[in-house]
Formats: C-alpha cells, structure tokens, sequence
C-alpha cells in the first residue's frame, strides 16, 4: 500500500516535471518586445511577438492598448500602420493596426498578425493617411520597439 502511494506521487511529480519542461520549451522559442513609451500618445504601449513557424517563416502578432484614434492626433491621420525592419536594414509595411470597430475600438485595442520570411529588428507603428503607402513617414512614428536580438 505506501509502496502504491509513493509510486504514484512519483509519477505525479514526473509529470508534473516534463509537462513544465514542455511549456518553457514552447514559450522560449518565441521572442516578445514591449514597445517604448510614445510622446506623440503617451498611454499607448503594446507588445511584439514573433517566433517561427513550421515553414521556418516568422510570424509577427501585435497587440495594442490605449492607443488613440488616429484622427484626434495633433497631426490627424486615418490610420495607424506597422512596419518592420529587417537586419538588412530594409523597411516593410506589414500590415494595417486591427480592432473590432472601423478605427480603434471602444477599448482602444488594437491587433496585427501577419507572416514574413525575413526576421524583424525592429518594428514600429505609424500614423498614416494611406494603407497602402510603401514608405514610413518617420516623422510619425508613434510607436517602436528596441532592436529584436539576432
């Protein structure tokens, strides 16, 4: 009978051990980057996620609160952009901020997840008139991230 008893707290405690080692195995492989504090909107922060796929492509997840309408900035825009660049220092739009109403929600949340070859070195969001734009106006930039480690 004890010898039942310690067998199975052993077990219990194995499991309990590779299930852990599991977990932090899966959260390590991902990389996760706050973004720096905003003077052009300075409750906004947020954060960048990005680990590798099963195709060995990176995928990037951002998420945002308190960011404010893009409209009301003292340089009103109509949207926010993400960009990113890359370690061979080219920039890329990657995408437009989501959120669950047409500009920012009630919440003022706002989410992206997009997939790319190349691996970010920094990411950063702007305030934008155009989705579509090619190039980052960096004079409204209000967001960033610190370099992602290589």
């Amino acid at each position: 009978m004890k010898t039942t008893r310690i067998y199975s707290m052993t077990n219990n405690i194995l499991l309990f051990l590779i299930g852990s080692i599991m977990i932090f195995s899966l959260n390590s492989c991902a990389t996760k980057m706050p973004f720096l504090s905003s003077t052009i909107v300075p409750g906004a922060e947020g954060v960048v996620k990005v680990n590798r796929d099963k195709n060995k492509n990176y995928v990037i997840k951002v998420q945002i609160s308190n960011l404010a309408d893009p409209s009301k900035l003292q340089s009103p825009k109509s949207t926010y952009i993400v960009w990113m660049e890359g370690y061979n220092n080219e920039t890329k739009n990657i995408g437009k901020i989501k959120s669950s109403s047409d500009l920012l929600s009630k919440r003022l949340k706002g989410t992206l997840e997009t997939v790319s070859p190349i691996k970010p070195r920094k990411v950063f969001i702007s305030a934008e008139n155009d989705a579509s734009i090619e190039y980052a106006n960096y004079s409204d930039v209000v967001l960033t991230t610190d370099n992602f480690k290589k």
